[in-house]
C-alpha cells in the first residue's frame, strides 16, 4: 500500500470514529503532509483535544507531547529542565527527554496562555522548527504542530503566535441531525474502546513530506495568485511569506488525491487561512465560486462540498446587515466587512433551490446595495 494510501486509512478510521467531524480530519492530514502548523478554534466538548490524540496515535515510531497552557507554565514544563549536571559544570544544557524539542506531534492547548517567559522560543519553534535557548540550538523532529484555544487572542502581542499557524479551522458542536451518530460512535468507544488503530510510520510521513514539495502547481498559479491580489483588496492579509508556504497546502491536497499535479479544486485549503470569524464567510464566497468550476475526475472530496443555504438563514443575516448599516457610527473597516459579506450572501443566493424565496433575497440585497451607494 502507498504512503498516501496509508495515510488516507488512518484518517478515515478517524472520520468514522468522530461524527461530522470529516473537514477538521481532512485540514490537519493537509497540514500533516505539508509539514504546516494548524489552530483549532472552538468551545469545550466539541473534541479537539481527542482528535489530535487520535491522530497522533496513529503515527508510529514518533513520540507526542501534549500540553495544557496557563499563564503560569515555565519554559521547564515544555522544554525541560536544565541538565543538572552540565549545570554544576558551568554549560547551560536542557535536558530535553519526553519533552517538546524530543516529540513528533505536538498538540498545545490553550496556545494563547503563553507568557513572555516562553514566548520568544515557542515562536522559533513553530516557525522554524528549531529550539533555541541561550546559547543551545537544536533541530526538531515535530511533523507537525497543532494549537487550539477557546477564544482569538486580545493582546496584539499574542497575534504574531496565531501567525505561525497556516491553517485555521473553527470547531463547532456537530450538526444536530448527527447527533444520533455521534451518540452512537460515543457510546461504542465508551463501553468497547476503539478497534486497532490502523498507522503509518513517521519516516513515511517525512517521505511523504519531501514528495509533496515536487507536486507541480504550474496549472493553478495564475489563479492562485488572482485569488491573493483579491484577498488583500478585500482587507484579509496575506503577506509575501505566508503567499509562499500556502503552497505548500495546496500541494498537499493534491497529494492526497493521488496526484503530483495541482487542480482548481485543491484551492478548497485556501478557506482556511482567515485572521477573525468574520473573514470566514468571505473567504468561502470567494474560493467557492471559483472551485466549483473545477470538472476534473480526481478532486478532494472537500471541494466538492459545499453547503447548500437556508433561505431563513441568509434572510436573518441580511437583515442583521441592514440594521448594522443603519448604524451611523460605523468605522470606514466595519463599512468594508459589510460590503464583504452581503457579496457573499449574493454569491449563495444563486444555490437557492426555491426561486421565490431567491428572488425575494435578491430584491433585500438589491435594496442594501442602493442604501450604501447613497452614502458612498
Amino acid at each position: 500500500m502507498k504512503s498516501t494510501e496509508k495515510l488516507n486509512v488512518v484518517l478515515q478510521h478517524i472520520k468514522d470514529v468522530f461524527v461530522g467531524k470529516n473537514e477538521i480530519i481532512d485540514l490537519l492530514g493537509i497540514g500533516l503532509l505539508a509539514r504546516e502548523n494548524a489552530f483549532l478554534l472552538g468551545p469545550p466538548g466539541t473534541a479537539k483535544s481527542a482528535l489530535v490524540r487520535a491522530l497522533s496515535n496513529g503515527i508510529e515510531g514518533g513520540k507526542n507531547f501534549e500540553y495544557l497552557l496557563t499563564r503560569f507554565t515555565e519554559p521547564n514544563e515544555i522544554f525541560g529542565p536544565f541538565d543538572i549536571r552540565k549545570l554544576k559544570e558551568g554549560e547551560l544544557i536542557t535536558n530535553t527527554e519526553g519533552m517538546m524539542p524530543e516529540a513528533s506531534m505536538i498538540f498545545l492547548d490553550e496556545i494563547f496562555n503563553a507568557n513572555s517567559a516562553i514566548l520568544n522560543s515557542l515562536l522559533m519553534a513553530l516557525n522554524e522548527k528549531i529550539f533555541r535557548r541561550g546559547r543551545e540550538t537544536k533541530k526538531l523532529p515535530a511533523l507537525m504542530f497543532i494549537g487550539a484555544s477557546n477564544v482569538l487572542p486580545e493582546d496584539e502581542a499574542l497575534n504574531a503566535l496565531l501567525d505561525r499557524f497556516l491553517i485555521r479551522v473553527k470547531c463547532d458542536y456537530v450538526d444536530p441531525d448527527l447527533l444520533h451518530e455521534v451518540l452512537l460512535a460515543g457510546w461504542k468507544i465508551e463501553s468497547r474502546g476503539t478497534d486497532e488503530t490502523p498507522t503509518i510510520t513517521a519516516d513515511e510521513i517525512v517521505e511523504l513530506q519531501s514528495l509533496c514539495r515536487t507536486v507541480d502547481l504550474t496549472g493553478i498559479r495564475k489563479q492562485y495568485v488572482d485569488i491573493v491580489h483579491n484577498l488583500r483588496n478585500t482587507g484579509i492579509k496575506v503577506s509575501d511569506r505566508r503567499a509562499v508556504k500556502l503552497q505548500n497546502l495546496i500541494a498537499a491536497s493534491a497529494l492526497m488525491c493521488g496526484r503530483q499535479e495541482a487542480v482548481v479544486s485543491d484551492l478548497w485549503v485556501l478557506k482556511y487561512i482567515w485572521d477573525n470569524e468574520e473573514q470566514i464567510e468571505i473567504l468561502e464566497g470567494i474560493i467557492n465560486h471559483i472551485i466549483e468550476k473545477d470538472d476534473s475526475e480526481s478532486q478532494h472530496p472537500q471541494a466538492l462540498y459545499n453547503k447548500t443555504p437556508n433561505p431563513e438563514e441568509v434572510m436573518k443575516e441580511m437583515q442583521h446587515l441592514t440594521e448594522r448599516w443603519q448604524d451611523e457610527s460605523l468605522s470606514f473597516e466595519e463599512q468594508n466587512v459589510i460590503k464583504d459579506k452581503l457579496r457573499y450572501l449574493q454569491s449563495r443566493c444563486d444555490w437557492i433551490k426555491n426561486n421565490d424565496q431567491k428572488q425575494y433575497i435578491q430584491k433585500e440585497i438589491e435594496a442594501l446595495w442602493q442604501k450604501i451607494l447613497q452614502t458612498v
